[in-house]
C-alpha cells in the first residue's frame, strides 16, 4: 500500500484550493531568480505553470512552442530574458497579479 502522494498532484490541488498559494509560488520563483538560484526558480515556475495555466495555453499566450517552454523550465534550461518576461507576463495575467520589486538597503 502506497502512503505517499505525487508531489505535482499535491501542488495542483493546493493551487486550485488556495489562490494565495499560487501567488506565493510566483513570489518564490521571482525571489529565487533575484537571489541567483535560477535552476530552482525554473522548477518552481514549471510546477506553477502545470498547476495553473498549463503549457499549451502558455504557448498560445507567449507565441512560443510548448516543447520549447518545457525545455526552458528544466533544471538545465536557459531561457532568454525575453522568454522569461513573456512567461511572467502570462502568469501574472492568469493569476490576476502584478509583480513589483523594491530596493532594500543592505
Amino acid at each position: 500500500m502506497v502512503l505517499t502522494r505525487d508531489f505535482k498532484q499535491t501542488i495542483m490541488e493546493r493551487v486550485n484550493r488556495d489562490p494565495a498559494f499560487a501567488k506565493a509560488l510566483l513570489d518564490e520563483a521571482v525571489t529565487l531568480f533575484f537571489n541567483d538560484e535560477p535552476e530552482t526558480a525554473r522548477l518552481v515556475l514549471r510546477d506553477l505553470i502545470n498547476a495553473t495555466v498549463g503549457f499549451e495555453t502558455l504557448a498560445l499566450d507567449t507565441a512560443k512552442p510548448s516543447k520549447s517552454l518545457h525545455r526552458m523550465l528544466t533544471k538545465a534550461g536557459n531561457p532568454s530574458m525575453d522568454n522569461l518576461a513573456a512567461i511572467f507576463n502570462a502568469i501574472q495575467k492568469n493569476l490576476g497579479v502584478k509583480i513589483q520589486t523594491r530596493a532594500v538597503k543592505i
